[in-house]
């Protein structure tokens, strides 16, 4: 007869290995009850905390795993740094832990390319560079490591000893999928910024290839017909009516949405060195309550959103940003993909302003190809399925345009960097804020930066981006094509 304690313990096990967070946690909690010296346990909790969104019993878990003595300290140290630096944005006691865990274990390859990476959110680019020369020591083909450096400077000519370096990385027999597209992108943008165009669109596609193949063994496609059906159920879900219980309290964030890579980051970054703004970056709550609550019932589109749903939503959105930024000014959520869920939004904070960045669709197009994202977005791997994409953005984007007109604000992105000022200016007045000098010296901040544009944000006002397809145009015709209408905008 199996005793009580191993009972629960295989109860635990099943249910993390089943993939039921809720049931692994309170078997997990039962079972430190009765035995809460076992260091594994508190660590297979911490990572069940984590995965249901509680950061901070998560912090506490993982801890107790430590000082219980649990194998590899430095894992844990790593852990912990993650959720500092990603789920509660405290990115200096991330830091802390990532030098803990050096500490113990110097060589350890995970914190090291950690540290170089929240040295670049910072806009530290010596530390960075350092970090990942110091990885690349440990292990000299770290793909990572080795793609990062590109980020880090403009790179002048082909003959540049990182061009070669990426080569001879990328010519290594038995790499994985990952790491390819990881040293592909990466040369592609080294060999773009040495104005090298033909092969860089080469290098660019073989990139985008090898991201297909790199989340496990079915390659990564984008369905265009279910989007477009995503697009008209969100569309008929809005013409339902609003929650009968209308949150009269502000909006918790001003939230700036649009294509990936059409200036959005530049936006939060110049509001965010307003001192009456704090810069949220990517927060992912509300595109996480939507998966949760709201997509789900789509397949319904012409059921209203309950009210407690909607309250339920609300409560969540608020506690998530007063966790991550306590006292916070007037805060901004930039996510680009949230013009999905502006009906949501307005559903959710009647009083919500939208800032919609825009910018020319080839220059648009081009950018997001030519930047690794993750699996969530496969339509990037292709010139077409983009161009497909953003047809779908451009639809739904005027359907919210006809609903909250007055309460979305287009910035356009080619316009902000030739004349910025009166740019700044409205898109100021429509968050509710007055001018400020500071807004113009943005590149200045010191403020973390945790997306693919953290470089460009932290020079001046630059115009070498916009008309940039023109280096490709031999290259476009399909995307062109795709286009159609929206070509010359």
């Amino acid at each position: 007869m199996q005793d009580p304690v191993s009972s629960l313990r295989d109860a635990a096990v099943d249910h993390l290995a089943a993939g039921r967070p809720s049931q692994a946690i309170a078997a997990y909690e039962a079972l430190l009850r009765v035995t809460p010296g076992e260091p594994d346990d508190w660590f297979n909790l911490a990572y069940l905390q984590r995965l249901q969104r509680d950061f901070e019993a998560a912090l506490v878990s993982y801890d107790r795993a430590r000082l219980l003595g649990a194998v590899g300290p430095e894992e844990i140290y790593l852990n912990r740094a993650v959720i500092l630096a990603e789920d509660l944005r405290r990115p200096d006691e991330a830091m802390t832990e990532l030098e803990r865990a050096l500490a113990i274990a110097p060589r350890f390859l995970p914190a090291l390319v950690n540290l170089g990476n929240l040295h670049e959110q910072r806009g530290e680019r010596a530390a960075a560079h350092r970090r990942y020369e110091e990885a690349l020591t440990v292990e000299p083909g770290h793909a990572l490591a080795l793609s990062r450096l590109a980020n880090l400077r403009h790179i002048d000519s082909t003959a540049d000893p990182l061009i070669h370096r990426l080569r001879h990385a990328l010519s290594v027999p038995g790499r994985r999928p990952a790491e390819q597209a990881d040293l592909a992108y990466a040369l592609g943008k080294g060999l773009d910024d040495a104005g090298a165009y033909d092969e860089a669109f080469a290098v660019y596609g073989t990139a985008n290839q090898a991201a297909r193949y790199s989340y496990g063994r079915t390659p990564l496609s984008y369905d265009r017909e279910a989007h477009a059906r995503l697009i008209d159920a969100l569309i008929s879900q809005s013409r339902q009516p609003a929650p009968a219980a209308v949150d009269e309290a502000p909006s918790p964030a001003v939230f700036i949405c649009g294509m990936f890579r059409s200036g959005s980051t530049l936006l939060e970054q110049i509001l965010g060195s307003h001192p009456g703004a704090t810069p949220g970056g990517e927060i992912d709550l509300l595109p996480e309550l939507a998966q949760r609550h709201f997509l789900p019932r789509l397949s319904q589109p012409d059921r209203p959103l309950p009210a407690e749903l909607a309250e339920l939503m609300r409560r969540e959105y608020r506690n998530g940003v007063a966790l991550r930024f306590p006292g916070a000014a007037l805060l901004t959520d930039k996510r680009p993909d949230n013009f999905l869920f502006v009906g949501l939004i307005k559903q959710l904070f009647p009083s919500a302003k939208i800032l919609h960045t825009r910018r020319a669709a080839l220059d648009n197009c081009l950018s997001v190809f030519f930047l690794h994202l993750g699996p969530s977005m496969p339509y990037a791997l292709d010139l077409e399925d983009i161009a497909h994409w953003y047809g779908q953005y451009r639809r739904l984007m005027a359907h919210w345009q006809s609903l909250y007109g007055e309460d979305i604000h287009d910035v356009d992105y080619d316009a902000l960097v030739t004349d910025p000022r009166p740019q700044i200016e409205a898109a100021l007045a429509h968050a509710g804020l007055g001018w400020n000098d500071s807004c113009l010296d943005f590149h200045a901040s010191r403020s973390t930066v945790a997306t693919p544009s953290n470089w460009q944000v932290r020079q001046p006002l630059y115009q070498r981006s916009s008309g940039r397809w023109r280096n490709y145009e031999r290259h476009l015709g399909a995307l062109r094509t795709a286009l159609g209408e929206f070509v010359g905008e």
